[in-house]
């Protein structure tokens, strides 16, 4: 029970920091920022090659865009450089910081 309160006090201020990013438009820029370092670093590059292996492996016909993001998902998500997750993070850290009520 203390877990799953914990839980739901995480989750209320995930959602509440990310209406604050939304509402601002600091979302947006950051998703721009992100995007930006993303390709920079090669990931966009790295990722590609992996649809394109998923897809000749399993074949044109038999993959779906959500199979494709199902297969794809952890393998981008662990191949984001810890340099751009820190670098995301402590913008974040700031506008918060900068904003808060």
């Amino acid at each position: 029970q203390v877990k799953s309160k914990i839980m739901s006090r995480e989750s209320r201020m995930r959602a509440t920091i990310n209406q604050k990013l939304t509402e601002m438009g600091e979302r947006e820029r950051l998703k721009e920022i992100l995007r930006a370092r993303l390709t920079e670093c090669g990931w966009k590059d790295q990722m590609k090659a992996h649809c394109k292996e998923v897809i000749k492996e399993k074949g044109l016909e038999h993959v779906t865009v959500d199979d494709l993001v199902v297969e794809i998902t952890p393998k981008g998500r662990a191949l984001v450089p810890d340099s751009v997750k820190k670098d995301l993070l402590h913008r974040i850290r700031g506008f918060l910081a900068q904003h808060a009520t």
